[in-house]
């Protein structure tokens, strides 16, 4: 393919440029623009030197974001016969933005609408090995200026979704630009999903840094390939050499076995766990056991817990399930049961900013006095 090869072979801050090329020259395309969805994922940013040239595009009533949500491409009719199509840009169900085509003429634009699919797929991959040399796509990303604790916390995550065929996934962390203690990660072999959702105590930085220790320290422990509980006790140990008990950090960790889905939990603290089955929502329950660092030389056992084929699992933060709307009901009483009921149609994906929109709502004002986090996962299970 053309596009496969321009792209790999452009400098990382010149895909655009490649992939416009190849667009324009052999389908015939008037214009070509890459938004990325912003970290709030409230609005699709347009990659461009900056100061930005075009205007931001809004994921929630636009054609471009019709496209991002729903993952397909969406065709939008201009005059004098031209057509526009907005192409998902997505690696591995990582969710990056939209890559929109200009043409004249609706008929060679359906004709050509798998292959265009497939260069915005590739451009993802590209984008992703990019963002390792180049700040262009990363700075895209941010309709405000990051916290300096957020930017730390956003460069820890593995992505903010991902699919396999036996599950799907989706978190976001609010608030987005200002985000300091609450992190979540994964990691998948041919057999094994692993993951972690995190919350660390503390603001701003200090936060921030007590996050990055323990989840460096965590992927360094299971990297090593040891089980799940000494990756705890691992990490906690790490924790205390460093804050003696000052600091500590509250985890809820899963080994899942993708073949029979069955998982090894370890409960560490404060995230909590909804199980969807069936349309019945119910809180899960498991032996709670000590934060990350709060006393030396912790051992942490693991807990087992079987997940079904059709299951979503909703895991939330204390800045979820603890805030209260203004009339004093806590939003984990009764609200956040309507939010995932509510949600049960959208793709994992989708989930969690549902849910903290609905959370803001409850909440009455537009800032939070806390992090939330809000990580889902559909389980489809292997035939």
């Amino acid at each position: 393919m053309t596009a496969e090869r321009a792209l790999r072979t452009a400098a990382p801050h010149e895909l655009l440029d490649a992939v416009r090329r190849v667009l324009c020259e052999e389908y015939a395309a008037t214009s070509v623009e890459l938004f990325m969805a912003d970290y709030g994922l409230t609005v699709l940013q347009p990659v461009s030197v900056l100061p930005h040239t075009l205007e931001p595009v809004s994921v929630h009533n636009s054609p471009a974001g019709r496209a991002f949500g729903a993952q397909e491409p969406c065709l939008e009719e201009l005059p004098h016969g031209r057509v526009r199509v907005h192409l998902p840009v997505t690696v591995r169900g990582d969710r990056l933005g939209v890559l929109t085509v200009t043409a004249q003429g609706e008929g060679p634009v359906r004709d050509c609408l798998p292959e265009l699919t497939e260069i915005a797929e590739v451009l993802a991959h590209e984008v992703v090995v990019a963002e390792r040399d180049t700040d262009l796509y990363l700075q895209a990303r941010r309709k405000d200026r990051l916290t300096l604790a957020a930017e730390m916390q956003w460069q820890l995550l593995p992505g903010r979704s991902c699919a396999r065929p036996e599950y799907e996934l989706g978190a976001q962390l609010e608030p987005a630009y200002a985000i300091f203690g609450d992190n979540f990660d994964w990691s998948a072999t041919a057999d094994r999903l692993t993951l972690y959702v995190s919350n660390g105590m503390g603001e701003g930085i200090e936060a921030s840094l007590l996050t990055n220790l323990a989840v460096n320290a965590l992927r360094n422990a299971r990297r090593a390939g040891i089980s799940l509980p000494d990756q705890a006790a691992l990490a906690d140990q790490a924790i205390y050499a460093h804050y003696r008990g000052r600091c500590y950090l509250s985890v809820l960790m899963f080994d899942f076995d993708l073949a029979s889905g069955r998982a090894r939990v370890v409960d560490a603290g404060s995230p909590q766990l909804l199980r969807l089955r069936d349309g019945t929502l119910e809180r899960v329950a498991f032996e709670a056991q000590l934060p990350l660092g709060m006393f030396e030389e912790t051992d942490y056992l693991a807990q087992d817990f079987q997940v079904e084929p059709g299951d979503r699992l909703v895991f939330v933060s204390d800045g979820v399930y603890e805030v209260a709307s203004p009339g004093g009901e806590t939003y984990g009483d009764t609200a956040l049961a309507r939010a995932i009921q509510s949600t049960r149609l959208l793709p994992a994906a989708e989930v969690p900013r549902a849910v903290l929109r609905e959370l803001t709502g409850h909440r009455g004002r537009t800032e939070p006095n806390d992090d939330a986090l809000v990580l889902c996962l559909d389980w489809r299970g292997r035939p």
